[in-house]
């Protein structure tokens, strides 16, 4: 009972009272599907599970980076529908990774990440790799 209080009060402060007492919001979601390893904020434990904050926004900025986010494990096998994942990365995105997003980022569509996630990557970790090395190229 006080463990599970003392994750409504972290919630509560995390996303705004009203969001995490009244309604599935992309951020409640997040919570429920990938705060258990990427933890409430985006910190993880690399190179095994990616830190969320701040490399994304640079991920998306090169070919193949927004194909990525719909396609890790994790993500594509989450149990939500393909706008609730869109969703969920949106919000992602904008909350960890709002100073490294690029200038002209569109967000993600259901269809989109629908395309994306029936393709599950097999190696996420060297399909990042790859996009790093992109964005490395990119900006020389």
């Amino acid at each position: 009972m006080i463990r599970t209080l003392l994750l409504l009060v972290v919630v509560a402060s995390n996303l705004g009272a009203n969001a995490a007492l009244a309604a599935y919001t992309p951020g409640v979601a997040y919570l429920l599907h990938c705060g258990g390893c990427h933890l409430i904020d985006g910190r993880s434990n690399p190179p095994e599970v990616p830190d969320l904050r701040g490399e994304l926004g640079r991920i998306v900025a090169v070919p193949g980076g927004r194909d990525y986010l719909a396609r890790v494990p994790g993500a594509s096998q989450a149990p939500v529908s393909d706008q609730e994942l869109a969703e969920i990365l949106n919000w992602v995105l904008h909350r960890f990774n709002e100073k490294t997003l690029p200038v002209d980022f569109t967000p993600l569509t259901g269809e989109e990440v629908g395309k994306s996630r029936r393709n599950v990557l097999k190696d996420p970790l060297k399909h990042r790799a790859t996009l790093w090395e992109r964005y490395e190229a990119a900006q020389e």
